[in-house]
């Protein structure tokens, strides 16, 4: 496996990323939380730059429409220091000149990561707030929500929530995945990590489930090891110095890895696949601020996983990756958030 690295710009703060592709071309964005600029790229080897807005910024997160060309929704405003009651989400819209176009539809303080659902012809809106309110930096007194509703067709009508899950403090990561063979998002906090299911029909209700009961910052799943089972990657706790690998054995989620590094503020842990190989993506914003790999070679005696992290970077400080995968290779897109950059890293053979 080959690694080569493309910086993109320079983007104090860069802190989200995504990919998906506009009128069929796969494009690639990254935002900065503070106040600032989204910028997207296309084209071969992404060389076509564009600016999606200039400001305000504030962006925790951006997810593709679905059924939607190009369009998205992101989080904007979530940039003062510990006091987020501005935060709003925005729908965006690519237009015919390379612009783009974006819309507020909902206000909600202290939202900081969501997803949407296909789910029998509509498409649900999964919102997770950080807190409920803060008066200083380590107040965590207010805990975090779980909010769902549904999107409109067009952005003319407002986002209307209602609340599913509520007591959540420090109500940080979030990871798409699946549980129970369906699609679901996987939520954590002080309370531990929880499977959120979006109703199979127009009738039905979301289900919460936890799964994990100690504190989490973060979390992705990937079956490692290839034995049909996910496994967890975590970080812990709260923008924790750990980052382990949780395997489901005789009902319980045992610690099979953990990384040698103990260092404050982990922040990346995707689950994925590279080179067709599993693959945990793991990154720290201290220490020696690297971005790195996860894989599985040969089980052990005990017929556990054996795992290995290869470093991939160091000196970055990486705050969210998106991965993008190709048929000759792949690539992972990072908001190198202590470096101000933002950075392609292409994954061969």
């Amino acid at each position: 496996m080959r690694i080569e690295k493309k910086a993109l710009a320079n983007l104090a703060r860069c802190y989200a990323t995504a990919a998906f592709p506009i009128d069929g071309e796969p494009t690639i964005l990254l935002a900065t939380e503070g106040e600032g600029a989204c910028l997207s790229w296309s084209g071969p080897d992404f060389k076509q730059q564009r600016s999606v807005w200039d400001g305000p910024g504030g962006t925790m997160s951006i997810v593709p429409i679905p059924g939607k060309n190009g369009e998205f929704l992101a989080i904007q405003k979530f940039f003062k220091l510990f006091q987020w009651d501005e935060a709003i989400v925005v729908w965006v819209k690519p237009q015919a000149d390379g612009s783009f176009e974006s819309r507020e539809i909902l206000k909600l303080p202290y939202i900081h990561r969501f997803d949407l659902f296909e789910c029998d012809g509509r498409v649900l809106f999964l919102g997770c707030t950080l807190a409920e309110s803060k008066e200083t930096r380590d107040d965590w007194s207010k805990a975090g929500k779980v909010y769902v509703g549904q999107l409109a067709k067009d952005w003319d009508s407002r986002l209307e929530l209602r609340v599913i899950k509520d007591g959540l403090f420090r109500n940080h990561g979030y990871a798409r995945s699946t549980w129970k063979g369906r699609e679901a998002g996987l939520i954590t906090s002080d309370e531990g990590a929880f499977a959120v299911t979006p109703p199979a029909a127009a009738g039905d209700d979301w289900s919460v489930e936890r799964f994990m009961d100690w504190q989490i910052s973060d979390v992705a799943a990937c079956d490692i090891d290839g034995d049909g089972e996910l496994e967890y990657a975590t970080i812990e706790p709260w923008h924790g110095g750990y980052f382990r690998v949780y395997k489901r054995i005789g009902g319980k989620y045992l610690r099979i890895w953990e990384h040698p590094e103990i260092a404050e503020f982990y922040h990346v842990v995707v689950g994925t696949r590279l080179r067709n190989i599993p693959t945990f993506i793991g990154g720290c914003r201290r220490g020696s601020q690297h971005l790195f790999l996860v894989q599985a070679a040969a089980p052990d005696a005990a017929g556990l996983p054996s795992l290995t992290a290869v470093t991939i970077d160091t000196g970055v400080g990486p705050s969210n990756v998106a991965v993008l995968n190709g048929p000759d290779r792949d690539i992972i897109i990072s908001a190198n958030r202590e470096k101000g950059e933002a950075a392609l890293y292409f994954i061969t053979d």
